[in-house]
């Protein structure tokens, strides 16, 4: 499996595009957009939100949030729907729509690429995969130091991670399970290809709590991803973790010396989805509709996720492409997210009660 998404990825790898629409919109349209801001947000504002705005008189609010499926499950549950359309990283997602809280996605909606390939052949696989979404990008989670805090010693490997005998100072970790529990496994010596299937045990999930305890006095606990960059910037952490493209845009558009470490890198795709019950569902997927087009897509390489519209890449810029996660892929595993959709309640839960102890 690992060896098929490797030959999927490489094959779009670099390839990505944009069909735009235009919809007529009365003034008073207007649709409540949720992602994750920081870079990332704002290559979407960019290249997404405001040519959609601009092309069809929609207006959008345009939030952050800083993931899970807690907040839309309370909307969904209580009937109070605020927002209409989500980027999910996918990790969350199948849980989300296994548990009715979003849209069924009609993918034939979708526009052909520019190239005029049909979207069912321009999108890599795993782009359609669920019925409840479209995926937009690939990105990953990976840890970066900074080249005038780290010291003599370089990290180079999910093991040095953990290692605080060898580098030592604290390290900066996102607040949930997913992701952490798969580094702890893989610095304690499991093969890639095992991970999930160890997780899934509770010898597995006990060791990979152990493996944590090795390193949790180190830790400083961040929600979001945009905070990853300013606890690397400023000393707070010596190996911090994040979305790629948070460090790339660092590095990029503000000569951060910082170094991506892209062993045990786990990576995944986000996509776009509809809230359940959201009373301008039609106006949402017109607006998912020209958000996963060629253009709008090809931008997404501005912050070092990859498109998954092959016919995208070839209008991206092309300085980009060694640093997406897809020029990397050997050295990470793709996130489980059928296997966080079957233990993420539990395995939030053991984490929550291991924070406290």
């Amino acid at each position: 499996m690992a060896r098929l998404l490797t030959t999927r990825f490489s094959t779009f790898a670099l390839a990505a595009a944009l069909g735009t629409a235009t919809f007529a919109a009365s003034a008073q349209d207007s649709l409540t957009v949720v992602s994750w801001g920081g870079a990332y947000g704002a290559a979407q504002k960019k290249h997404v939100i405001d040519p959609y705005q601009k092309d069809s008189g929609v207006k959008v609010l345009f939030e952050d949030y800083s993931g899970g499926v807690a907040e839309i499950k309370a909307q969904v549950e209580s009937g109070n729907i605020q927002w209409d359309v989500v980027d999910f990283e996918v990790i969350d997602l199948e849980r989300a729509c296994s548990e009715g809280l979003l849209e069924i996605i009609d993918h034939s909606i979708l526009p052909a690429g520019i190239d005029g390939t049909a979207a069912a052949a321009d999108f890599i696989p795993e782009a359609l995969a669920s019925e409840c979404a479209v995926g937009n990008i690939v990105w990953s989670v990976v840890f970066a130091y900074n080249e005038q805090t780290i010291g003599g010693t370089k990290a180079a490997s999910i093991e040095d991670f953990f290692d605080t005998a060898k580098i030592p100072g604290k390290r900066a970790l996102r607040k949930r399970p997913q992701v952490n529990m798969e580094w702890a496994l893989l610095a304690d010596g499991v093969e890639p290809k095992d991970v999930y299937e160890v997780l899934a045990t509770p010898e597995g999930q006990a060791r990979a709590f152990t493996k944590l305890d090795s390193l949790k006095k180190d830790i400083v606990w961040f929600d979001s991803w945009s905070q990853a960059p300013q606890l690397l910037n400023d000393g707070g952490a010596v190996l911090v973790q994040s979305a790629n493209g948070r460090f790339y845009d660092a590095i990029r558009q503000e000569n951060k010396p910082f170094v991506i470490v892209w062993d045990g890198h786990v990576y995944d795709l986000d996509a776009w989805a509809i809230v359940k019950g959201s009373p301008k569902k039609d106006l949402a997927l017109k607006f998912i509709s020209f958000a996963t087009g060629s253009t709008p897509l090809a931008g997404m390489p501005d912050v070092a996720y990859g498109p998954t519209r092959k016919s995208s890449m070839p209008l991206a810029d092309p300085t980009a492409s060694p640093h997406l996660p897809t020029a990397h892929l050997d050295k990470g595993i793709q996130a489980g997210s059928e296997f966080w959709a079957d233990y993420g309640e539990s395995l939030g839960e053991k984490f929550n009660e291991w924070l406290l102890k």
